[in-house]
């Protein structure tokens, strides 16, 4: 079973006691001790922005994250504050482990399905010798774009987005049941007001464009897309403003939208009152 190296992930463990109660205190999605699956999750400005996202599995008496690396010191930093005495020690593995995507299960190495979804694979964490024969590539994020995720470093920067833009309140990323975690006043008031305004989208059609580039409807901005692979890119979008039928383009050129499998949401002209 190929396992493909995600170079650009940094793995932390935490550990202890308290480590359970603390994470799900501090991040936006339901903690626990379930083996074999991991969830998507954020670690929130108290303004409800995302400081940084990944998945969350528990294995070997520790729950597993992965964050880019753009973000992982600043990361650390803040879980190390929000730690106060709580019992549980946080372990930043960057020198000994690296994190992994398979499209199935390897028998090696610590794994967890991706709980978005079936075609998101598996995440593999192993120590940094046993990862040594893992393939470089792209097809992490071709599975990533093709499902309409997007992900932090690739398609957006930190303190730059709400967990609504990016569609975690509807992939688990977000625990609406739990009580209060770092910027939950924020995301739990876009959630019962329906405010949400941007949302993914999966844009195809995508040349010589890159990360940033402006979607125009009219001469109008509606959006930005994340990193193309292999033509297409995910892009979060104002869908308030785009129609079905509209006819968006990217450096000039025409592109096609669509919205990810998974999603509740519509284009403006079939967006639901809960929607507006």
């Amino acid at each position: 079973m190929t396992v493909y190296l995600r170079a650009d992930r940094i793995v932390f463990r935490f550990s202890g006691p308290d480590a359970t109660h603390l994470l799900g205190d501090v991040l936006t999605a339901p903690v626990d001790e379930t083996e074999g699956v991991a969830r998507w999750f954020a670690l929130l400005t108290p303004q409800g922005k995302i400081i940084a996202e990944g998945l969350i599995g528990w294995a070997e008496g520790a729950h597993w994250v992965d964050v880019h690396e753009s973000v992982a010191e600043n990361f650390h930093k803040r879980m190390r504050m929000y730690k106060l005495r709580a019992k549980l020690e946080i372990e930043m593995l960057n020198e000994s482990h690296r994190v992994g995507w398979a499209e199935a299960a390897p028998e090696n190495g610590i794994v967890h399905a991706d709980a978005r979804g079936e075609e998101l694979g598996y995440r593999v964490i192993a120590e940094a010798g046993a990862a040594a024969d893992w393939t470089e590539g792209d097809a992490p994020e071709a599975a990533r774009v093709g499902a309409g995720i997007a992900a932090l470093g690739w398609d957006f920067d930190t303190e730059d987005a709400f967990p609504h833009d990016i569609g975690m309140d509807q992939l688990g990323g977000v625990d609406f049941k739990k009580g209060c975690y770092v910027g939950q006043e924020v995301v739990s008031r876009m959630q019962h007001r329906g405010t949400a305004r941007r949302r993914p989208v999966i844009v195809s059609g995508v040349k010589a464009a890159a990360r940033g580039d402006t979607l125009l409807l009219s001469g109008k901005s509606v959006g930005a897309i994340g990193t193309p692979v292999g033509g297409s890119a995910v892009a979060i979008v104002r869908l308030d403003k785009v129609g079905e039928t509209d006819q968006v383009t990217l450096d000039d050129a025409p592109v096609q939208l669509a919205l990810p499998g998974w999603a509740r949401y519509g284009f403006a002209v079939e967006m639901t009152d809960s929607e507006q």
